[in-house]
């Protein structure tokens, strides 16, 4: 009985130890852990002061130990892929104009028919290479078809321009719906070289009103668009006037450079090809696998200089 009072009375003292050295230290452990602790120690003598000094132990120098983070550091380099790529499947994918080439008169009438019942506005220039078929009932077809998107495209374009360029509540929105039509149908190149350019001089009407009056919100793509269809119809002066804007705006976005390095190219202006070729060299700009194709291009033109 005697050595139970000693052993219960060593409990507590070494209990109350444990307890006056936590908040002598200020130690405050989430949820006030070290108060269960003193009463699980008063409670389960000898076991319960055993019990946390093991697993201080064990806490000591077997958790404490530099986690070894290489494995879980993101690196492109270290992605495994863990779902195979569909290889048969994209062996069988090709593009709507090479279908159109090598297509047989039965399946290209279904893919005719495939086409215009989804958002064929997107396949404007696939419909105008169908017009050399020599599947007379398919050219015929996809005549018709283009024919009438592009007279509703005329149309709705007129009527947008009218709420663009007049000044009111909803300007800016209407501005924005007229740009976005705009360019998709543009960068197909499926107008007539004249309609082209006065729709392409429109574009950027449009947008230099928008520029004047909203500037805060035109984002790199709609510089990078104003840009490639100017270039396209040789506007190369007021071409460089959205690169000049662009790099101005979003000097540290890769499409800026691009832009210039197109328009520098095609304009045959080439000591201010190389400046932007070394600009991009020496900025954080991270380059994509076309842009560095063309880069290849572009040497090659510096080493013939």
């Amino acid at each position: 009985m005697g050595v139970l009072i000693v052993v219960f009375v060593l409990n507590l003292i070494l209990s109350l130890g444990y307890l006056l050295w936590n908040l002598l230290r200020g130690k405050k452990k989430r949820n006030q852990n070290y108060v269960v602790n003193f009463v699980v120690m008063v409670l389960c003598p000898v076991i319960g002061p055993l019990f946390y000094a093991l697993a201080s132990l064990w806490l000591h120098f077997f958790m404490k130990a530099p986690v070894d983070l290489e494995d879980v550091i993101f690196s492109k380099d270290r992605i495994r892929p863990l779902v195979r790529a569909e290889e048969e499947k994209e062996r069988n994918i090709v593009s709507l104009e090479e279908a159109i080439a090598v297509t047989n008169r039965k399946d290209l009438r279904t893919l005719m028919m495939n086409v215009v019942r989804g958002d064929f506005q997107e396949y404007l220039r696939a419909l105008a290479l169908a017009l050399d078929s020599e599947d007379t009932e398919t050219a015929h077809y996809a005549a018709s078809v283009l024919q009438d998107t592009l007279n509703d495209f005329r149309v709705q374009v007129d009527q947008m321009k009218k709420q663009a360029l007049r000044k009111h509540a909803g300007q800016k929105l209407a501005m924005e719906k007229l740009l976005a039509y705009l360019n998709p149908v543009l960068e197909q190149k499926v107008l007539n070289e004249m309609e082209q350019k006065d729709y392409v001089r429109l574009m950027d009407q449009v947008a230099e009103q928008y520029y004047v009056n909203w500037r805060a919100y035109m984002e790199p793509e709609l510089y990078e668009k104003l840009s490639m269809r100017l270039l396209e119809i040789q506007e190369f002066e007021t071409c460089e006037k959205w690169c000049e804007r662009a790099d101005l705006h979003f000097p540290e976005h890769l499409t800026t450079y691009t832009c210039q390095l197109k328009l520098y190219f095609n304009w045959g202006k080439k000591k201010r090809l190389f400046e932007v070729m070394e600009a991009l060299k020496h900025s954080a700009v991270v380059v994509d696998q076309q842009t560095l194709d063309l880069l290849r291009v572009f040497q090659s033109e510096k080493g013939r200089t």
